[in-house]
C-alpha cells in the first residue's frame, strides 16, 4: 500500500487485491481515454419521455424479473462488506442480542412505504445501501434518505456503496440507453445511475445527514479465464444522523 498526493487537498490510497489488481481510494475521479471521453460526448440523444415513464411504472416489475433470472448465477459473497466497514463485523460479533429469531424481514417501497410502520423511530443501529440507491430514480433518491433518515438512531450511520462516474458498466451502455445525467436503461428495462462524489453528498446534507468518508473506489476486476482486467469506479460512503442539538 502506498500515498499517491494528487494536490493540495487530495490523497489517494493506493492498494494491491487478493488477485493482484489495483485498488486505488480517493475524491478524484477516474479519468477518460480520449476515444471513452468521445464517445461519451456523442452519445446525448434521451430515451423519449414515454418509454421514461412506461420504465418508472414498470421498474418493480423489471427487477423482480432480473432476480428471478438470477438468483442461481449472480449473486456470490465477494466477503469485502466486513473488511470496507468495520461497524457490520463489530455490530455481528458483539451484540450479544444478535439473533435469526430476532430479525424482522419485510418488503417495502423506499420511496414510498413508511418505514416508521414496521420499525421504531430512532431504533436501528446501520443501514446499508449497498448498491440499492442507484436504481431508483434521481427526482425519487431523496425520499429514501428521508425514510431512513426516520428509524436510524442519532449518532449511527449509513453505509454507502453503488456505482460511481465512468465505470465499465457506465461506458458499456449503447446508444439509445441515456434516460439522463449518468442515468441509464439496460436491455432488460432495469436502470442504474452512476454516482459522483458531489451529487452523493449534496443528496445526504441536504436530508440532514453529515458526511464521514465519501470517496471513490477505484478497482481492477480480473477475469483470469480470458485475460481481461476491467477497470470498476464505485462510490463507497458513510453519511451519519447528527445528535439532537440542545
Amino acid at each position: 500500500m502506498f500515498q499517491e498526493n494528487t494536490s493540495a487537498n487530495c490523497l489517494n490510497i493506493i492498494s494491491s487485491t487478493e488477485d493482484g489488481a489495483f485498488q486505488k481510494k480517493g475524491h478524484s475521479a477516474r479519468i477518460l481515454s480520449p476515444e471513452e471521453a468521445e464517445r461519451l460526448a456523442k452519445d446525448q440523444v434521451l430515451v423519449s419521455e414515454f418509454k421514461q415513464l412506461k420504465l418508472e411504472k414498470e421498474a418493480q416489475k423489471n427487477w423482480d424479473l432480473f432476480y428471478k433470472r438470477n438468483s442461481t448465477n449472480f449473486f456470490k459473497d465477494r466477503h469485502w462488506t466486513t473488511r470496507e466497514f468495520q461497524e457490520l463485523k463489530a455490530c455481528r460479533e458483539k451484540n450479544a442480542l444478535y439473533s435469526t429469531e430476532r430479525c424482522k424481514v419485510f418488503q417495502c417501497d423506499l420511496t414510498k412505504d413508511d418505514l416508521l410502520e414496521n420499525i421504531p423511530a430512532n431504533s436501528v443501529d446501520v443501514v446499508m445501501l449497498i448498491f440499492v440507491l442507484s436504481a431508483i430514480h434521481p427526482d425519487k433518491m431523496h425520499l429514501v434518505l428521508k425514510n431512513i433518515y426516520k428509524v436510524l438512531k442519532p449518532g449511527k450511520c449509513v453505509l454507502f456503496r453503488d456505482y460511481g462516474l465512468y465505470d465499465h458498466a457506465m461506458l458499456r451502455f449503447k446508444s439509445g440507453s441515456k434516460l439522463g445525467e449518468n442515468f441509464y436503461v439496460r436491455q432488460d428495462g432495469t436502470r442504474s445511475y452512476f454516482f459522483t462524489e458531489e451529487f452523493l453528498s449534496q443528496l445526504f446534507k441536504a436530508e440532514g445527514y453529515e458526511q464521514v468518508v465519501n470517496e471513490y473506489v477505484q478497482r481492477e476486476t480480473v477475469n483470469r479465464k480470458e485475460d481481461l482486467r476491467v477497470p470498476r469506479v464505485f462510490l463507497q460512503s458513510k453519511f451519519q444522523k447528527p445528535f439532537s442539538k440542545t
